[in-house]
Order: structure tokens, then sequence, then C-alpha cells
């Protein structure tokens, strides 16, 4: 007895998702969701694995010729690297933000840190200096746009208790408050040397009192 188009259009309603596809093709719609799903977790482990072996300080300090044999070696003596309590601050702590956004602006950005240590641009120590100013002058400007958001992490004016400081870096804590400055205004020579160019006092650098209270912190 053939069935009227009513009742096709019943049973029809009456069919699950569960039910077997009338046309092969139709497997593929379940079957194509679960492997786009399988491929979605292992991109996003292999994302995040990455993205966090790549902001490690082993890499960092190990990644390419210039932060090895330049670079490292002078965070690793300077007050960020060794002082009495032993808290130590590391290169992401200071150069990897850690807002997802800035972070992943900031690897984009260290593409182009990769392809001049890849051409030779800092293969020598005397090209090192030669380009240290720059190099610095663009961090600089990167934490001054950002109020030096990585160095609060750890360093906070409202938690400083200004009576355990020496008299001079409490003056000059106190004063940066109220003219609502950040730590990159006055520490540019706690983790590198400073350029040539600092050091001689020539026309970009600081004031002498902060170059002093870099140093002497």
């Amino acid at each position: 007895m053939q069935q009227s188009p009513d009742d096709e259009a019943r049973g029809g309603a009456r069919r699950s998702i569960w039910s077997k596809p009338r046309s092969r093709w139709l497997l593929g719609i379940p079957i194509g969701g679960l492997v786009m799903l399988v491929l979605g977790v292992v991109f996003a482990s292999g994302f995040t694995v990455v993205l966090h072996a790549t902001s490690s300080p082993q890499f960092c300090a190990n990644a390419c010729h210039s932060m090895r044999d330049f670079v490292a070696p002078e965070v690793a003596s300077s007050v960020h690297g060794k002082n009495g309590p032993g808290v130590a601050a590391t290169c992401p702590d200071c150069h990897v933000p850690q807002p997802f956004l800035a972070m992943m602006i900031r690897k984009i950005q260290a593409l182009r840190e990769v392809w001049g240590e890849a051409t030779g641009v800092l293969d020598t120590r005397d090209k090192f200096e030669a380009h240290r100013l720059a190099m610095a002058e663009s961090v600089w400007a990167a934490m001054k746009s950002t109020g030096s958001r990585e160095c609060r992490t750890c360093h906070n004016f409202e938690k400083m208790d200004f009576k355990a400081q020496d008299s001079f870096a409490a003056r000059r804590h106190q004063a940066a408050m109220k003219k609502g400055e950040t730590c990159i205004d006055c520490h540019t020579g706690v983790a590198h040397s400073l350029p040539a160019a600092k050091e001689e006092g020539g026309a970009t650098a600081p004031q002498r009192p902060s170059q002093t209270f870099a140093r002497e912190q």
C-alpha cells in the first residue's frame, strides 16, 4: 500500500538525529565535526606548549647568540639577577607581557629580532654595542607606554615601606608617586648595561640623580 505524502511527512518527523542516515554523505556531518574538534584540541594544546616554552627564562637566555653571550651574562650579574634576598627577575618577567593580546603583539614583534639575529645584525660585540642605544630606547618607550606594567608586577608604590628604604630611595619614590612617574623613568640601568651615549651624558642621557639612583639600587 502506497503511503500518502502526509504519512511520509509524519514518518520523517518521527526520525531522530540518531537514526541511520538515508544518504551516506550525511555521515560526514558528525564525523567532520568530531575531526574538527580533535584538531582544535591538538592545535590549542600545541599553541599553549609553544607559547609557554618561548616565554621561559631558559629559552630567552639561550635562543640566540647575542642573548646568550652579550645579554644574559650582564643580567645575571645585575641586581635583578643576584641580590641579598635572592629574589631574581628573569627575561620574561620584564619583557613578556601577561595580558594575552599584549603578549601576542610582543611575540610578533620578536620575529623582527629573530630576523636581525639570523642576518648577522648583532653577531659581534661591536655590532651589538652599536645597536644597544636604539634597542634600549625601544624597550624604554614600550615600558613607558604601559606605565612600567611588567615592573609593577613586583614593585608597587602603594606597598612600599618608605621607612625601610634608605633616605635617598624613599625621597625619589615618593616624588615619583606625586609626579605620576613609573619605574622606567628612573631605573634604566638596573638589569642591562647603559648604552655608551647614556654613560657619557650625551643628548639622550637622563638626569644625573636618576642615573645614580638606577646604579645604586
